[in-house]
């Protein structure tokens, strides 16, 4: 039998830039204390951990995890580039949907680097080897490796569609004014689009206010099986109702760099997820996705079904992507203002969905919300979709 996943309890801390940030375990204690006080249970109540972080070395979740106390409870550390929170979280839920534990905690935290995301292993083959001969020609070399790909699947669906770039520019803007609403985002000041545009050039559509910066964070969430949590007196009113994970198949390394970037993967997932949950896109009206580049924004509004395909450049223009319009994406901010401290960005977006379902999400809050929409990828690959649902009763 299936057991039913509670979201007991969530907890994150402000992100910050590399300079103004603490140390990973400092982060990391600090959201996990939140999420432990949030779900009103003592670190001896969880019988496994998920420590999610990319840029460090290995058992740094045991280390973060012992500022908090020394339980010997088992901690399994996960790596999956963007994805890693949301992995974390994955294996989680699985644990406890098992029945293998009662009560499991991940968290995720990245103490990151100034600068572009960069390799860190040369004398070895790189997981990057078939994007890049996927990718041929379509991009600068001279650009880090992120922006060139994203960069590269923006302009070919310009190409494809007709859209005028200025379209992708919006999205910085429309991510500004909701994160002004949100004290853990690190970019609050307000933009225009002519701002935006305005900003030093990186690559293809991009400028410099359309690429999510490297900041540092730490985000976590405690997860209970329904029996335990009423059992124990916990909080039972938001639940996961369906969570996937995907990876590349051949189709993404094909020579469409909208399929490079993970468009199959995210849209096999949300397709996993909305048959599993028996809902369809029409019906949510929050999702919190992966805005690493404003690219990646519009391409996942038609991957995860929120608009037909080709029909992105209506749906930002007819404000359908925002407060008043038909869902609300990103009401955090999202990466383009938060930043994306790569192993926390997945729980932070389960942190700030569990707040929308219950009510909780102060002047970010979106009305009306029964179920709410998570997407985090990480290239290399792997996409993350979860639809939790608010429960009654």
């Amino acid at each position: 039998m299936v057991q039913r996943v509670t979201v007991a309890g969530v907890g994150m801390v402000p992100f910050a830039t590399p300079s103004r940030s603490e140390p990973y375990d400092v982060l990391a204690d600090g959201a996990v204390r939140a999420a432990l006080a949030d779900a009103g249970v003592e670190l001896g109540a969880v019988q496994q951990a998920y420590a999610g972080y990319v840029y460090g070395d290995s058992t740094s979740g045991q280390n973060a995890l012992y500022r908090v106390g020394m339980t010997g409870l088992p901690v399994v550390n996960v790596n999956n580039n963007c994805s890693t929170g949301s992995s974390a979280l994955f294996l989680a839920r699985q644990a406890i949907a098992s029945g293998a534990a009662d009560c499991v905690l991940a968290f995720g935290f990245e103490q990151m680097q100034r600068g572009a995301l960069k390799e860190h292993w040369d004398d070895r083959p790189s997981a990057f080897g078939r994007f890049e001969t996927a990718l041929g020609d379509a991009g600068n070399p001279e650009v880090p490796l992120a922006p060139r790909y994203f960069g590269a699947a923006g302009t070919a669906y310009v190409d494809r569609y007709g859209m005028d770039p200025a379209v992708f520019a919006r999205i910085s803007v429309k991510a500004r004014k909701h994160a002004v609403g949100n004290p853990y985002a690190v970019f609050r000041d307000q933009v225009t689009v002519e701002d935006v545009l305005a900003s030093p050039h990186i690559t293809g559509p991009l400028t410099r206010l359309q690429c999510c910066p490297p900041t540092c964070g730490a985000a976590a969430a405690v997860l209970v099986s329904e029996e335990y949590a009423r059992r124990h007196g916990l909080r039972t009113d938001v639940a996961v109702k369906a969570q996937a994970m995907t990876t590349d198949t051949a189709s993404s390394f094909e020579g469409d760099p909208m399929r490079l970037v993970g468009y199959d993967m995210s849209k096999a997932a949300a397709q996993q997820v909305y048959e599993a949950a028996g809902v369809a896109p029409e019906d949510v009206r929050v999702v919190e996705l992966h805005d690493c580049f404003t690219t990646n924004e519009l391409l996942s509004y038609e991957a995860l079904g929120l608009t037909p395909e080709g029909t992105a450049e209506k749906f930002v223009s007819d404000g359908d992507n925002t407060y008043g319009g038909r869902v609300v994406t990103n009401p955090s901010g999202g990466l383009l203002s938060k930043g994306h401290p790569l192993g926390a960005t997945g729980l932070a977006q389960c942190a700030e969905l569990t707040w929308q379902l219950r009510g909780d999400a102060g002047p970010r809050q979106v009305d009306d919300v029964s179920i709410a929409l998570q997407h985090n990828i990480g290239l290399g690959g792997a996409a993350v979709v979860t639809l939790y649902e608010k429960v009654s009763g």
